[in-house]
C-alpha cells in the first residue's frame, strides 16, 4: 500500500453501500486503469456506509489481495458522511471521488485531476451537459438532471453546469477549508460544496464525460429532489444571513480579477443602466407574449419580470456598477428582488386600471401600458440600486473589506 505521507498525489474514494454485485469488478477495474494509465502516486479508499450485504467482507479482501486500495467502515448512511469522513484522514494532494458503478469513462480520471496537481484549479467536475459528453440515459433521468441544474443555475445563480455527476475531484487545501461549512451529508453534499466554492470566488475546472446510466440505480429521484430543494432554500438562506464566510475564503483562497475594476462614472452608469434596461424590456416582452396565451396578462407579467429581474441585477451589479466576487452577492440578489416585487406592483396596477377602463383590451394595449409602467419602475429601479443595493459604504464595513477587494470596489 501506498504509504500515507505529503508525496501523495491522488486519493480516490468510492463510496459503497450494499455493493456486493459491483463492487469486486469495479474497484478491480480502477485499480487496472490506475495502474496503468496514472502518472503520478495514487490510493483507493472504499468507505463503506453502513453495509448490511456482503460488501464489507470483499471490501476487505480487495484491500488485502490489490496494493494502495484501502478500506474504511462508517456505521452510517450518507455519500457526504463517507466523503467527509475519508478525505478529513487524507493525506493526498488531490482527493477525488467515483461511483462505484463506474458510470463514468475512466479517460476523463487524469484531466479530471491534472489541473488541481498543478494548482491551477481548486475544485474539478465531470460534466454530463457539455455538448461534447457523450450520455446514454432515460429520457425520464435526462429531463431531471436538466431540470434540476438549471434551477440551481438560476436560483443560486452558479455557472458550473453539472451539480451531481459522480465524478470529482478537489485540492486537499480547499477541502480542509471547505467541507467545516457543508451541512449535508446526503445527495446534496455535492451542490453545497460547489456553491459555497464559487461563491467563495474558487475555480471550478469543468471537463466533459462519456457516461452510461446504471440501470440499477437505486436513488429514490423523487426524495431525493426534495432534500435538494430543501438544501438549496437553506445554502441561500445561509449565504444571505453571512454565516458562510465566503468573504474570508475568498480572501485565503480566492483568485483576484487580473485588471482591478474600477467603479464607473454617474453618467457611465446611467448608459450602462440604460443598456441593461433595454435588453431587460426586450426580454420581458418576449416572455409575456410567450407567457400570455397560456397563462393570461397577470401571471405572464410575473413570470416574465422574476426572470428578468435576476438577470437584470446580475447584470447591473457586474456591468453598471462594476462589482464582482462572492462579496454581499446573495444579500443584493435578495434586495433586488425586493426592488422587482415594487415593479411588479407597479406593472400590476397598471393592468388593474387599464382592465377596469377596458376589460377587453388587446394583448397589444396590454403591453403598450405595462410597457409605460416598466419605463417608471426602470427609472425606480436605478435609483434603489445605485443608493441602496450598490450604494458605496464607508466606515467600519469599508475597513473589514478593504483587503479583500481592490479599493476601487472594497465599499460595495
Amino acid at each position: 500500500m501506498t504509504p500515507r505521507y505529503g508525496g501523495l498525489a491522488l486519493e480516490i474514494v468510492v463510496p459503497v453501500f450494499n455493493e456486493e454485485a459491483v463492487l469486486e469488478n469495479s474497484i478491480s477495474r480502477l485499480a487496472e486503469y490506475l495502474t496503468h494509465e496514472m502518472p503520478s502516486t495514487w490510493k483507493i479508499t472504499i468507505a463503506d456506509n453502513a453495509s448490511t450485504d456482503r460488501t464489507p467482507v470483499i471490501a476487505a479482501q480487495l484491500s488485502e489481495q490489490l496494493p494502495n486500495v484501502e478500506y474504511r467502515r462508517l456505521e452510517v448512511k450518507g455519500r457526504g458522511f463517507a466523503l467527509r469522513d475519508a478525505w478529513g484522514a487524507s493525506k493526498a494532494k488531490v482527493l477525488a471521488y467515483l461511483d462505484v458503478d463506474l458510470s463514468t469513462d475512466l479517460a476523463a480520471l487524469p484531466p479530471l485531476v491534472a489541473p488541481l496537481l498543478s494548482g491551477h484549479s481548486d475544485i474539478s467536475i465531470g460534466t454530463r451537459l457539455g455538448q461534447s459528453s457523450r450520455v446514454s440515459r432515460g429520457p425520464k433521468r435526462e429531463f431531471i438532471s436538466r431540470s434540476y441544474n438549471f434551477l440551481l443555475r438560476r436560483t443560486m445563480q452558479v455557472r458550473f453546469s453539472d451539480a451531481q455527476c459522480g465524478f470529482k475531484a478537489i485540492r486537499a487545501d480547499v477541502a480542509k477549508r471547505l467541507l467545516p461549512h457543508v451541512e449535508d451529508n446526503g445527495w446534496f453534499f455535492d451542490t453545497e460544496l460547489l456553491i459555497i466554492a464559487e461563491r467563495s470566488g474558487l475555480r471550478i475546472h469543468e471537463i466533459p464525460v462519456d457516461w452510461i446510466d446504471d440501470p440499477d440505480s437505486r436513488v429514490n429521484i423523487q426524495q431525493t429532489a426534495i432534500d435538494d430543494i430543501r438544501g438549496m432554500v437553506r445554502v441561500a438562506g445561509s449565504l444571505i444571513r453571512g454565516s458562510i464566510p465566503v468573504a474570508a475564503i475568498y480572501a485565503e483562497l480566492g483568485r483576484r480579477p487580473i485588471v482591478p475594476p474600477c467603479r464607473p462614472s454617474f453618467f457611465g452608469q446611467v448608459i450602462r443602466f440604460g443598456l441593461v434596461g433595454a435588453v431587460s424590456t426586450l426580454a420581458f416582452a418576449l416572455l409575456y407574449l410567450l407567457f400570455q396565451g397560456p397563462l393570461g396578462a397577470q401571471q405572464a407579467n410575473f413570470l416574465a419580470l422574476l426572470l428578468t429581474a435576476v438577470g437584470n441585477t446580475a447584470a447591473n451589479r457586474r456591468f453598471t456598477f462594476g462589482i464582482s466576487g462572492p462579496a454581499r452577492l446573495f444579500t443584493q440578489q435578495f434586495q433586488g428582488l425586493i426592488i422587482f416585487l415594487l415593479a411588479w406592483a407597479i406593472t400590476s396596477s397598471s393592468l388593474l386600471v387599464l382592465h377596469g377602463i377596458n376589460l377587453d383590451a388587446a394583448p397589444s394595449t396590454e403591453l403598450l401600458t405595462l410597457t409605460a409602467a416598466n419605463v417608471f419602475a426602470t427609472l425606480m429601479r436605478f435609483v434603489l440600486l445605485r443608493t441602496w443595493v450598490f450604494r458605496i459604504r464607508r466606515g467600519a464595513e469599508l475597513s473589514a473589506v478593504v483587503g479583500l477587494q481592490p479599493v476601487g470596489q472594497s465599499a460595495l
